[in-house]
């Protein structure tokens, strides 16, 4: 493993406090409400290692973005605001009783290798494919994180939600490195402010 890229994480904490997240004021919105589903939960623990469970930091920076976003003007509507079990179905049946929205699954990966680290964004409609960029190069430039890139996948709340739907790893639970950044607030607020700042993005640019 490379013992210096990992290292690229802490930019988060120089510039942590001073992202601002702008709004796109006096213009039309393509949508107004952000669906914000926080990964797993309630028995489903999701990546967890050292203690450390993935359904507690999906929640978490969840919950951190719908802060965001409401400050911007959006509605924003939580799959999940506890410690809960939601099946997939149910996740995506939520998302699909809003028009003018978007859908955004927030999680956190493993693997078996260690030294795997890294951020990457799935989308598998075509309307998902800019915002899917828009989020990954949000993250990459905000947290300094390795960019593992943009993917298609045919994850369940992917494949049957029909606004547009994204899935962020937010970051290797089972990676030491990234899994002590993800305990660190700054670190979470970060991701959120990056959310924020592309999914405004994604609302300009459909015009």
């Amino acid at each position: 493993m490379n013992t210096t890229r990992p290292n690229k994480i802490y930019l988060y904490q120089l510039i942590a406090m001073s992202i601002a997240v702008f709004a796109f004021t006096g213009q039309a919105r393509a949508f107004t409400t952000v669906v914000i589903d926080a990964g797993h939960g309630g028995k489903d623990l999701g990546a967890s290692d050292s203690l450390v469970y993935e359904k507690h930091i999906n929640l978490d920076v969840a919950r951190r973005l719908e802060v965001v976003l409401r400050e911007a003007g959006y509605r924003t509507v939580l799959v999940r605001s506890k410690d809960k079990f939601i099946p997939l179905e149910e996740r995506s049946r939520i998302a699909n009783r809003y028009r003018n929205a978007v859908f955004i699954s927030i999680h956190f990966n493993s693997s078996w290798k260690t030294s795997a680290l890294g951020i990457e964004t799935y989308y598998r409609s075509s309307n998902g494919q800019k915002f899917a960029s828009l989020v990954q190069r949000e993250l990459i430039r905000n947290i300094g994180a390795v960019d593992r890139g943009v993917k298609t996948a045919n994850f369940s709340v992917l494949r049957r939600t029909r606004i547009p739907a994204i899935l962020v790893e937010g970051g290797f639970v089972s990676n030491n490195t990234e899994r002590s950044a993800m305990l660190d607030p700054r670190y979470r607020q970060t991701v959120a402010e990056s959310i924020g700042r592309a999914i405004q993005a994604f609302d300009h640019r459909l015009f």
